[in-house]
This record gives structure tokens, C-alpha cells and sequence, in this order.
């Protein structure tokens, strides 16, 4: 509802469909005072703005609200909070299950609005944009930040670091201390009893002492090495009731690629991802699948978990073990490597929070071994401490990755390449992450009329400092060129030789192949060292 405003344009709407074509000085007066009302009220734009909120977050306007999706549901909610036009606006997660560009937008609509704003997230790249001040929980206290996000990171790391350095001179402080006290006859004889005192109050702060929550434990489990291509698509099209979804895409996915793919809710980024694995099949093209493919599914894992079961249930499937790394574990103890207490073990799926939940599916797809990771959104309801950790794991792992995700700082850290859908519905491959995705990606052909948001507008045109990572890369870049042209050469001086072809064909043919993966990735390497470049110079 709209309040007053809602009320009298519903009244105006009424008395107009009311009027004949010679209407009563009354009828018309009463109309008259309500547009007046409808006047001050600005409940003529009303409509406008509503249209325009459901428009920009692509809500159907006529959809009843049971019969959204759970992610439509949250737009749905979002879009009303957006139109009542709070003084303070309240948000939980408002990012979870929204696509980039709507989340651009939100930023760029929140960026312009003159309103207190108060906001939970995990989205690293979202609270880096929006929040000038951080309110942190940690270890049962509030820490109160007045800084910008970046700010807040470096003054939080110099607190834990001096935190640290304050614990350890406590802990040698206290243990002198105990070593005194037990000196037995000696030590009571000559001890000062302001120093007992001391050392009581000592044992006190070491007793009250809150140690941090900790962090999850992970390892991903990695199969044997698959072949060197993982899947070769040619000339792909795929469409689902004349809808076109996939057009004529071609692209090689090779062992090791971390892929990242972007593209607008409902524009077939799961349909591309199925094709890719050759879980359906084309309409029009070719799809290639590699040898030993050992693929675990992290979207899949959701529709698995049962809301009756227990934790324990899930991940035992009946037995009170789990292997891992070859070894055996009690699900207890594996469970706590993920931060869930032996009583949470035993709590049932359906009163998990979505971050648990989120935990256990890591915890499942973590007790099997892989060596292609398919991840449909896995941040969701992540805590950051988590985030990174899964960042690293997956910066670790040999294998390859596909991996659909909304969280920008994430794909950033993750990636090496991505798939994008663009405007159009164009398909197109891009070296690095979303950041070298957004500087790269041919304008939008609809600029003139509807202008790139402040918040992309800021990330193409603001300075940048590269991060650590990409330090690190630029400098293994020339040693990776090398190494690559090396190969490169000792292949062709093997083709060169004719006794090859006359005893070994099936050599030729994989010496080719080979040769095919080495010039892309050379060619790779190239670009991005070059790109590089020149965002330090």
C-alpha cells in the first residue's frame, strides 16, 4: 500500500469511473479537491516511480507475489521498501540472489538517495561502495569504525596485530608468575602479597578471555588429473520455446581454467553451464567432452539437503564416519571444521541459518574428490572470514572451475577468465576477472539514452593500484612467456623430426594438440601481461 497517497488516488480512480459524460457540479468538485490532494501528495507520480522501481529490478508487475521465486521474492520486498521512501532505510543481505547489474543499480539508486541507510552485508565490493561508517560484531562486542571500508580493513589488522602482541606479553606475564608461586616454601616465605593479588587478577583476564569463534577448515579433495581439454564447444545454439538462448558460442575450457560467467537472472547462465558439461544436449553445434572428468556440483547439493534430517544425517548418510584425505573421521569432528558445535550436529537442516546451510553444502562437496568444480552461487549467506577462505581454496585447487557468481571482489580474486552475457544476447569470452571484464566489454549500445551508472562510471575511470595478487602476476608473466615459447619450441623441433611421423602417429597428433593449447594460452599470457602493463603505466 501507499498510505494517504495510495488512498486518495484509489478515490480519484473510483469517482472517475463514476462520471457520465454530463457529470454533477458535486461530482466535480469532489474530483477537484482530490486531484488538489493528489497534488500535494505527488500521488501523480506515485505510479510513475512504482513502475520504475518494478522496471529496474525486472519485476512483473502483474505476477502475483506466491508465485515468484525465492530470489523475485527478495526483489519484490526490496521494491517496496524502495518506493514507501524511508528516512532510514533497513537492509539484510539486500544483494543475495541478485544479479550484477541489478546490484549496480541498487548502489547507484542508494548512492543518490539523502537517507540514513543501515545495512548488513557480505558483499565486499557493495559495502566498499556505499558505507562510510562499519558497526562490527565481534566476539560478543560492537566495534564502531567511522571510516570508509578499506579503512576499516587496514586499522582492523593493526588492531589484531597489536592485540596479539598485548595477549602474548600477558601470557609470558602470567606464566613468570605461576612459575613464582610454585616455588612452594621458599616463595611463600618471601612473597609480597600485592604480587598474589596480581597474579590472581592475571588468571582472571586469562579466565574471562574470549577467544575468537574460529575459522572454518577446508580442504577440497582433488581427483586424478583430467585430460588437457575439459570441453571444446563449437558453434553452440540452444533455444527453449523459440527463446534463443545460446547463439552460435564457441569457446575451450582447459584443465586448470578458473572460468567465471556474469550475466542477467533468468539470461541462461545454469542452461550454458549444463551444455558445457554435456548434461543436455545442442540444438546446433558441437560439444566435446574431455577424459576422466570427475565433476562435483555445488547448485546441485542444495536440492539434496532434507529439511528432516539432521546435520549428522546429511553428511553420514547413514554411518558415523565420513572419509577424508583417504582417512577416516567422525562427523563430529569433521563438522567442526566448519564451525558447527556437537549440539548443531545434531539440530535438524530446516532451522539452519542460510550461512550454515551454505557451510554444510561445503562440507558435502568437500568430502568427495574432483577435478572440475562447478559452483552456482556459492557466497550466498557466506560470512567473510569463510569467503576468504573458500577464495583461497579455490585460488589453490589444480583443477578447473566454472563458477556463476554475483559477489564482484570474489570473481575478482578467483577468475582467470570470464564468460559474459551481453547485451543482445551475445556471448563473449574476457581475460581476468569482473573488474578487467568491465574495462574491457564494448559499451552498452543503449548509452545515449540511458547512461552508464556512477558506479561502473567510477570503476572504469578511477585510478588503481594493483592489488597483490596482480603484482605477483606481472612479475611471473615473463618467466611464464618464457617457459611457454620454450615448450612452444621444443614441439615444433619435434614435428621437424621425420622419424616421428613414421613410428609414433598418435604422438603427431597429440604433439599438435598440445601446440593448439600452448599458442592460445601464449597468446593469453600476452594480453593480460600487456594489459597489466599498462595499468601501471
Amino acid at each position: 500500500g501507499l498510505g494517504p497517497t495510495g488512498t486518495a488516488l484509489e478515490r480519484y480512480e473510483t469517482l472517475s469511473s463514476q462520471m457520465g459524460d454530463t457529470p454533477s457540479d458535486d461530482l466535480l468538485g469532489r474530483l477537484s479537491a482530490l486531484q488538489s490532494e493528489l497534488d500535494q501528495e505527488g500521488g501523480w507520480l506515485a505510479r510513475q516511480k512504482i513502475e520504475r522501481t518494478l522496471e529496474a529490478l525486472k519485476i512483473d508487475g502483474r505476477n502475483t507475489f506466491g508465485t515468484l521465486s525465492g530470489g523475485m521474492k527478495r526483489q519484490a520486498l526490496l521494491a517496496v521498501s524502495l518506493v514507501h521512501n524511508p528516512d532510514v532505510l533497513l537492509l539484510d543481505e539486500p544483494t543475495n540472489h541478485l544479479d550484477i547489474e541489478t546490484i549496480i543499480w541498487l548502489e547507484d539508486f542508494l548512492l543518490r538517495q539523502k537517507k540514513t541507510l543501515i545495512f548488513t552485508s557480505h558483499d565486499r565490493t557493495f559495502i566498499k561502495t556505499l558505507a562510510t561508517r562499519i558497526v562490527e560484531i565481534d566476539r560478543g562486542s560492537l566495534s564502531n569504525w567511522s571510516c570508509s571500508y578499506e579503512n576499516y580493513l587496514r586499522r582492523k589488522q593493526a588492531k589484531a596485530e597489536a592485540e596479539e602482541e598485548q595477549t602474548k606479553l600477558q601470557d609470558k606475564r602470567l606464566a613468570e608468575e605461576e612459575a613464582w608461586i610454585r616455588k612452594g616454601i621458599r616463595a611463600r616465605r618471601t612473597r609480597n602479597e600485592g604480587r598474589v593479588r596480581n597474579l590472581k587478577k592475571l588468571r582472571e583476564e586469562r579466565t574471562r578471555r574470549r577467544q575468537h569463534l574460529g575459522t572454518m577448515k577446508a580442504r577440497i579433495q582433488e581427483a586424478e588429473r583430467s585430460g588437457r581439454i575439459v570441453c571444446r564447444a563449437t558453434d553452440v545454439s540452444y533455444a527453449y520455446d523459440e527463446h534463443t538462448i545460446v547463439n552460435r558460442f564457441s569457446a575451450t575450457v582447459v584443465r586448470g581454467d578458473k572460468i567465471g560467467i556474469l550475466g542477467r537472472n533468468g539470461t541462461g547462465k545454469t542452461t550454458l553451464l549444463k551444455l558445457l558439461l554435456g548434461q543436455i544436449p545442442a540444438k546446433e553445434g558441437q560439444i566435446e567432452i574431455g577424459t576422466r572428468l570427475a565433476v562435483s556440483y555445488f547448485d546441485q547439493l542444495r536440492s539434496a539437503l532434507d529439511p528432516n534430517k539432521t546435520v549428522f544425517e546429511t553428511i553420514g548418510d547413514g554411518s558415523d564416519y565420513v572419509t577424508v584425505d583417504s582417512k577416516s573421521r567422525h562427523v563430529i569432528s569433521y563438522m567442526r571444521d566448519f564451525l558447527f558445535t556437537a549440539d548443531r550436529v545434531n539440530s535438524p537442516v530446516s532451522v539452519l541459518s542460510g550461512g550454515e546451510r551454505n557451510r554444510l553444502l561445503l562440507a558435502i562437496l568437500f568430502t568427495k574428490t574432483s577435478n572440475v568444480l562447478v559452483m552456482d552461487e556459492p557466497t550466498n549467506d557466506l560470512d567473510s572470514e569463510t569467503l576468504e577462505l573458500l577464495e583461497e581454496l579455490l585460488q589453490d585447487y589444480t583443477g578447473t572451475i566454472l563458477l556463476v557468481s554475483h559477489d564482484r571482489t570474489f570473481l575478482n580474486n578467483v577468475v582467470t577468465s570470464t564468460i559474459a552475457f551481453e547485451e543482445g544476447g551475445e556471448i563473449r569470452e574476457y581475460i581476468g576477472g569482473y573488474d578487467d571484464w568491465l574495462r574491457q566489454r564494448p559499451p552498452p549500445t543503449a548509452a545515449p539514452a540511458q547512461p552508464e551508472s556512477q558506479a561502473i562510471r567510477r570503476a572504469k575511470q578511477r585510478p588503481r593500484k594493483l592489488s597483490y595478487k596482480e603484482q605477483t602476476e606481472l612479475k611471473d608473466l615473463p618467466a611464464i612467456i618464457e617457459a611457454l615459447e620454450f615448450q612452444q619450441e621444443d614441439i615444433h623441433k619435434r614435428l621437424a623430426d621425420p622419424r616421428i611421423y613414421q613410428k609414433h602417429g598418435i604422438t603427431v597428433a597429440d604433439l599438435k594438440e598440445e601446440l593448439e593449447i600452448l599458442g592460445q594460452k601464449l597468446e593469453d599470457a600476452y594480453v593480460r601481461w600487456q594489459y597489466l602493463e599498462d595499468l601501471v603505466h
